[in-house]
């Protein structure tokens, strides 16, 4: 089966935005990109009536004038539209089974305090069966101090302890389709007994940061073998998981994190760190499921 990247469309500038970001990905890897619109109350097709009582015109219409606008855009592009006389979480749900990615619209809040917004995109994010990517419509204002990372790099946050080769396999991926280097972020917080009356001790906090880097040295060392192209660099920050990766991602073209496949059922449904980076990262987000 061709590789597929499904778009969810709705009109919105939230979802154009969307579309437009999984058109340049599958122009990358030589994708196809499926436009889905999803509503319960589409008529079965095909209906061959005119377009003035056509209770899906609007619908094929807006399909329609997305497939158009990036082909233009990108002449190469293979896009098909699909309409599903569905709910549209179920329909994403089906398609993420289908689909090497899907890709959803975010909201924004403000240019202070931003959200990816939506019931169906949390759910989505939460039980698809492949990765989801969110994109925001507009950019946050740019903040005056430098940012960790080159534009357009691809930041992955990864933990060093369970499984990892799902997560690490996407992050290198995007990196080598993009030509980009790969930003690799540990975060662990520094431990009770690291803290002294005067500081935290720095003997003691040397001795954790060491240790991290060797078994981050040590997990990336199949995937440097692996794709030789893609340039990684690895960093330890002895602060707040969440806090290290979002801060990192200041400047990337697209952050990764992962979310645990089969929690337990009183577990939130996002590690924080997923959580950290849906509701605050400023650049597209790809949620990976790993088991």
């Amino acid at each position: 089966m061709e590789p597929v990247i499904t778009v969810g469309l709705d009109g919105s500038p939230e979802s154009l935005a969307a579309a437009h970001w999984a058109a340049d990905e599958a122009v990358r890897r030589n994708f196809t990109l499926r436009l889905l619109h999803a509503w319960p109350l589409l008529a079965p097709e095909p209906t061959r009536v005119p377009s003035e009582i056509d209770q899906n015109y609007w619908a094929k219409r807006m399909v329609h004038n997305a497939r158009t606008e990036l082909q233009a855009r990108h002449p190469g592009l293979t896009a098909v539209g699909n309409l599903v006389a569905d709910d549209a979480q179920d329909a994403l749900l089906q398609a993420a089974s289908e689909s090497a990615m899907v890709v959803l619209g975010s909201r924004g809040l403000g240019s202070v305090e931003s959200y990816f917004m939506g019931d169906i995109s949390m759910l989505v994010v939460t039980r698809a069966e492949r990765p989801v990517v969110l994109v925001r419509a507009e950019q946050r204002e740019e903040v005056p101090q430098p940012a960790p990372s080159p534009p357009g790099a691809v930041v992955v946050a990864l933990k060093l302890h369970g499984p990892c080769d799902d997560l690490l396999d996407f992050a290198c991926a995007a990196a080598a389709a993009r030509g980009v280097h790969l930003r690799v972020v540990h975060g662990r917080s520094v431990p009770l007994h690291a803290y002294t009356p005067w500081g935290v001790d720095h003997d003691v906090a040397d001795e954790i940061a060491q240790d991290a880097r060797k078994q981050l040295s040590k997990v990336l060392r199949p995937w440097r073998e692996k794709f030789p192209a893609v340039e990684m660099v690895d960093v330890v920050r002895l602060d707040s998981p969440a806090k290290s990766v979002v801060r990192d991602a200041e400047s990337a073209g697209l952050l990764v994190v992962g979310r645990r496949k089969h929690r337990p059922a009183l577990a939130p449904r996002l590690g924080p760190v997923a959580e950290a980076a849906i509701h605050h990262a400023r650049c597209p987000v790809a949620v990976v499921p790993h088991d």
